[in-house]
């Protein structure tokens, strides 16, 4: 049967002559200590009786403060006596005294270094910059994640919207990443449940606009003339390329390379969710890849001329940053091109997938196919693509109920 007894270590004295209480819990006789947090000269505690006497200042307190810690302690040797599961000293420390509270920072670093040494490129990049955010508004303090609760949550979505001028589906976006977190303090047992603040909190997004390109448009883009060799002209050709080659995101463009196509189709793992894409490709999408194809292409070298070939990208972090440079200049230079086209839509490179999903189903592929080729993990994602193609069909059956004007109506007066 384990036992419970408070001691005081006289072995520990201090140069105030007073010494550590300790609760001590044996059971097969071995005995593990539990600091109390408490010091005491040698007058001030009745070994015999195991109370602080009355010749501390603060007697009462601490004997109502030490009896509560014994009555866990007797409660856990109940578990130690049962041999139902061994239970370590930090764990017996920690069910009597409560864990130390953990730093939310510091806590989110072991995550952000994960991802940044993986190739989750994407998923480090935003951990990173929701992460840094919520630490710029704490005024770079520590923030113990206990202090995280649906007050702290409100006061930081009103300054998100305030402030920072940020948008609903932003602010979620803010929120699922700081929740990802918090539930992961859940799981290693850091908090508890009742302790998650988002069990408290709806998180909603607000329809957002899919800005995509008509056949006109995408036309006029085509034909622009552009000099070749530029920047600019290869980035609208990897942008057409996109709109007819299954609507692949920048971060897989950039990174394909002759090994991935055979002529006819690629075959390539998509860097976001890691699936495997196998498609043929179209004419006009295998035209834009011959532009690029040279004597001395070796299938290790990349197609679009936007990585170099001579670069060492094995370091999650170099390649990162390059793929992250090369996309601000890729949206940047479209907003050249979109000037140059006399298109007032606002175009980034994404917006090539949601032209590519628009026009494939307008042209009749079937929903369930243009969620593969998109590298959807569900139909629900593509099911907005087919909402907005269903409002412009129902646009165009308007036409009909338009009221022809009577002969006499034609006449002029």
């Amino acid at each position: 049967m384990a036992t419970v007894k408070v001691i005081r270590k006289s072995e520990k004295t201090n140069n105030s002559k007073q010494a550590p209480l300790y609760l001590r819990i044996i059971k097969d006789r071995k005995p593990k200590y539990v600091a109390l947090g408490i010091l005491l000269k040698k007058e001030e505690w009745d070994e015999g009786k195991s109370r602080v006497t009355k010749k501390h200042y603060n007697s009462g307190y601490l004997n109502k403060y030490i009896a509560k810690k014994v009555l866990e302690a007797e409660t856990l040797s109940l578990d130690l006596d049962k041999g139902t599961k061994f239970i370590t000293s930090k764990k017996i420390k920690e069910d009597i005294m409560g864990k130390p509270p953990t730093d939310f920072f510091i806590y989110a670093q072991k995550f952000i270094t994960m991802y940044e040494n993986s190739r989750s490129y994407g998923v480090y990049k935003k951990v990173k910059t929701v992460v840094d955010k919520l630490k710029k508004y704490n005024n770079d303090a520590p923030l113990m994640i206990n202090e995280i609760d649906y007050t702290f949550l409100k006061k930081y979505e009103d300054y998100l919207v305030k402030k920072k001028k940020n948008g609903q589906n932003t602010i979620t976006s803010n929120f699922k990443v700081i929740r990802k977190l918090i539930n992961e303090a859940v799981n290693e047992n850091i908090i508890t449940r009742n302790d998650n603040p988002f069990y408290k909190i709806k998180l909603k997004n607000e329809p957002s606009k899919r800005e995509f390109l008509t056949e006109e448009e995408l036309e006029t883009i085509e034909k622009l003339n552009l000099p070749v060799g530029t920047n600019i002209c290869d980035y609208r050709n990897a942008y057409v390329f996109a709109t007819y080659a299954g609507g692949l995101r920048i971060s897989d463009i950039l990174q394909l390379k002759w090994q991935n196509f055979d002529g006819e189709r690629l075959n390539l793992i998509m860097a976001k969710t890691n699936r495997q894409l196998n498609i043929k490709l179209p004419g006009k999408a295998i035209e834009i890849i011959n532009i690029y194809k040279k004597e001395d292409s070796k299938s290790e070298h990349f197609i679009f001329p936007f990585l170099r070939n001579d670069k060492d990208y094995s370091s999650p972090k170099v390649l990162l940053n390059s793929l992250s440079s090369a996309t601000t200049m890729a949206n940047h230079a479209l907003i050249k091109i979109a000037k140059k086209a006399k298109i007032k839509k606002h175009l980034s490179f994404h917006t090539s997938r949601h032209t590519f999903a628009t026009r494939a189903l307008r042209k009749g592929i079937r929903i369930e196919y243009v969620s593969k080729l998109l590298g959807h993990a569900s139909i629900k994602e593509t099911q907005v693509y087919a909402k907005i193609v269903n409002e412009e069909l129902d646009k165009a059956m308007e036409v009909f109920d338009i009221v022809p004007l009577k002969p006499e109506e034609n006449k002029k007066e």
